[in-house]
């Protein structure tokens, strides 16, 4: 994995997996002939009564997009007199429920509920926190920070001030404040001079100055950061992920490494959390869910891509073997076509 990560050579002409738009990378689109009402109708009539018709969930929820599901759900609202995310809990469980109502809840309104949960209760998850907000553009994090403010009354930068602490606590708000410079003009000068800085502050002095790599990495664009990772590699024959992860431990460093692969590639970041979650005894399911619904619109396509050369198996026939069952089937029409 190490060799792929290390490759810097084309990236800084690859356009940023930031600026992604749903719809043009995605595995589900707008259905063609779309109605609302007949989508209701085919619902209500699936989770009536004794009995469960969980092909015709699955065969809706997974071939309409976001928006057109949530126009199914005031479809449903206004014909039954009924809440459609109540009536699925009520009549489906375990991961085959969790993944229909991620599939039927609004993008930021599900990014926003994943970043609750793992805030929620004993123990921080950390490591949902670092995939989203080191994942996740300027106007995701504006718009799953709204959702919170909707729902709580009150800011989520609070709610995590709380929650996290030290110098991982830093850089993660940093990230959930969303104000990463957008330009995608780069300043090569400045480039080389802040990886001069992060040089000095790492590699060259005896312990780490995680102050300086934080006020980097978190802050500027991710044009200017891919011509900074370019031009560390030539002051200090090493990468800044490897520097990162020989300086670095614990939460900080896993946060480090996630957004620097993320001005690399977010596909590949994302390929690579799939594979982890799903190889070897267990699989992480909402991790896995997670990441397949979320990324349905906007660059699953490349994420397929990513995980086929990196690992010589499709995403859709990984799937297949480790995630069975109803929930199984769902991810597999998520996922689309075999590669």
């Amino acid at each position: 994995m190490a060799s792929l990560w290390d490759d810097l050579e084309s990236l800084v002409n690859t356009p940023s997996s930031f600026s992604a738009q749903p719809g043009e990378r995605g595995t589900i689109r707008d259905k063609a002939n779309f109605n609302a009402k007949e989508d209701a109708a085919a619902l209500r009539k699936a989770v009536k009564g004794l009995g469960t018709n969980e092909k015709v969930l699955i065969e809706v929820l997974t071939q309409r997009s976001s928006a057109q599901r949530q126009q199914i759900c005031k479809a449903y609202q206004e014909a039954y007199s009924r809440i459609l995310v109540d009536d699925l809990k009520a009549d489906v469980s375990g991961n085959f429920e969790k993944v229909l109502v991620a599939l039927i809840t609004p993008p930021a309104a599900y990014d926003c509920h994943e970043v609750t949960r793992a805030i929620k209760g004993l123990g921080t998850k950390e490591s949902v926190l670092i995939e989203i907000f080191a994942s996740r553009s300027n106007q995701q994090i504006k718009a799953l920070s709204d959702v919170y403010v909707q729902e709580k009354g009150k800011l989520l930068i609070d709610h995590l001030k709380s929650e996290v602490s030290g110098d991982f606590g830093k850089a993660l708000l940093l990230l959930a404040a969303g104000k990463r410079d957008e330009s995608t003009a780069v300043n090569a000068e400045k480039a080389k001079e802040e990886a001069k800085a992060l040089y000095n502050a790492g590699e060259k002095r005896w312990g780490t100055d995680e102050a300086k790599f934080i006020e980097i990495l978190c802050q500027r664009s991710v044009a200017q950061l891919r011509q900074t990772l370019v031009e560390y590699l030539n002051i200090s024959g090493k990468t800044l992920q490897q520097s990162i992860e020989s300086e670095m431990s614990g939460n900080l460093e896993k946060l480090l490494v996630a957004v620097v692969k993320c001005v690399k590639s977010v596909p590949i970041y994302l390929a690579e959390r799939l594979y982890k979650s799903m190889k070897g005894v267990g699989t992480d399911e909402n991790t896995v869910t997670r990441i397949m619904v979320s990324r349905s619109e906007i660059d699953l396509l490349d994420i397929r891509t990513e995980f086929k050369k990196l690992y010589n198996s499709s995403l859709h026939s990984f799937i297949q073997s480790d995630c069975h069952g109803d929930y199984g089937k769902t991810l597999v029409k998520i996922c689309g076509g075999e590669d």
